[in-house]
């Protein structure tokens, strides 16, 4: 799909935005693990979580859904079923490294994998560990997907992370809850913390200090009912749309606002921009507001080791605001960005250079002066949603025609991304 992008006038909204997209993740999975019928509301509908729900159904799990409201049919955690095909992921990595950890602890074997794209992504990270506990994991050079697991009773394990990862920490856990004693995963930061939240309200005993996240084996988790925030990863082009564009301001409505996620919130308002809560709610743990922007001048920010976990998804996007603010910006100590869909940072980098602009690529970060004089150009996603909307934003107030090739992959997230931007730029 080949997308041309409308340009932006001063507008004044009040809109939405898909659910949580790691939040819809987990609470598919783990109610699928609980016993009774949970009822979820705001679940996102993308490719991601789509593919979460059809590998739960191919072992066995009910799912469906009435008037918007998502039905799942738990049968506790060692209720699912061998399932009869190879489990397909799709472009997910989060449905592949959590349910591994979920598989490494049933009484089967089963093999998972994905899209080429997945099957690029690195997997090392969760072999390893799930091995020490007990786990037989075969592989593609012993680091990629397909990944075949048999499933085995656990032990109990002290893993302790060199890289901060929500994905990384959520598999251990899950796998946790089939191990004899208490895991627990020490981070070198803290990462997004939903499962631990999720999972404490479904009754697994999780324990918490500092960067140390604990479990206790064999939990028995109870269905409850759930709701899920909208995505403050999806919200953040949305934030920076108003914020870039003159004249402009804009309400998201019930957006996530989870402290281990809202480090865009932060960088933005610490350059200069106007954002505020209104009405902050909490329901199963997880904190969720109104979020006001309006637009503003921004100045550059240096983003460094201890933020980067809290807004990994976001820099894309952060990145585009920052060839608009009045002065440099520094990201570093994000070389995750490079396991991604794409190589995000060499992807940034390269789009910003088709647009004239200037930036210098780092190993694990980029510097990206201001004031930058953009053109717009013909540019690719990469096969990336965050790439594909990040530089739609920033196309909607350039001089000149940007054009996104490989558009469709806002589906991954976002579906109607797209339109939902055409509509703010139509003015109001």
């Amino acid at each position: 799909m080949r997308y041309v992008v409308p340009k932006a006038k001063a507008f004044h909204k009040e809109i939405t935005v898909p659910g949580d997209k790691s939040i819809s993740h987990r609470a598919v999975m783990f109610s699928a693990l609980a016993k009774g019928i949970t009822e979820i509301t705001g679940l996102s509908l993308g490719l991601d979580v789509k593919s979460t729900i059809n590998c739960l159904r191919q072992m066995s799990v009910s799912i469906n859904f009435e008037n918007g409201i998502a039905k799942v049919y738990g049968r506790g955690h060692l209720g699912l079923k061998k399932p009869q095909v190879v489990l397909d992921a799709g472009n997910s990595g989060t449905t592949i490294r959590l349910l591994s950890g979920i598989l490494a602890g049933q009484k089967f074997s089963s093999t998972i994998s994905g899209d080429e794209s997945l099957r690029r992504r690195p997997m090392k990270r969760i072999i390893e560990p799930l091995r020490k506990m007990g786990a037989e994991i075969q592989s593609t050079q012993d680091e990629y997907a397909p990944l075949t697991i048999q499933g085995a009773v656990l032990n109990a394990w002290d893993h302790r992370l060199n890289v901060a990862s929500a994905q990384v920490k959520s598999c251990l856990l899950l796998a946790g809850m089939y191990a004899r004693g208490t895991t627990s995963i020490t981070e070198p930061v803290k990462s997004r913390d939903h499962t631990e939240r999720m999972l404490s309200a479904l009754g697994a005993g999780i324990g918490i200090n500092d960067n140390t996240v604990t479990i206790e084996g064999f939990p028995l988790l109870q269905a409850l009912s759930m709701h899920v925030p909208g995505d403050i990863s999806s919200a953040a082009f949305f934030m920076v749309a108003a914020t870039l564009i003159p004249n402009s301001d804009l309400i998201i409505k019930n957006v996530g606002i989870n402290p281990t996620r809202s480090g865009l919130i932060d960088i933005l308002r610490s350059m200069g921009a106007s954002i505020e809560y209104d009405q902050i709610r909490v329901i199963n743990y997880e904190p969720f507001c109104d979020v006001k922007i309006k637009s503003a001048e921004l100045t550059g920010a240096s983003i460094t080791r201890d933020m980067i976990p809290r807004l990994i998804d976001e820099l894309p996007i952060l990145a585009v605001a920052a060839t608009q603010a009045r002065s440099e910006t520094i990201i570093r100590d994000a070389k995750e960005l490079r396991y991604k869909e794409s190589d995000r940072i060499q992807a940034i980098v390269r789009n910003l250079r088709k647009m004239g602009g200037t930036v210098e690529e780092l190993p694990d970060g980029m510097i990206i002066p201001g004031n930058q004089q953009l053109q717009g150009a013909a540019l690719d996603s990469y096969g990336d949603h965050r790439i594909a909307m990040a530089f739609a934003v920033l196309g909607t107030i350039l001089p000149g025609e940007t054009v996104i090739e490989n558009a469709e992959c806002v589906e991954i997230s976002y579906p109607g991304f797209f339109i939902q931007l055409e509509d703010l730029c139509r003015g109001w």
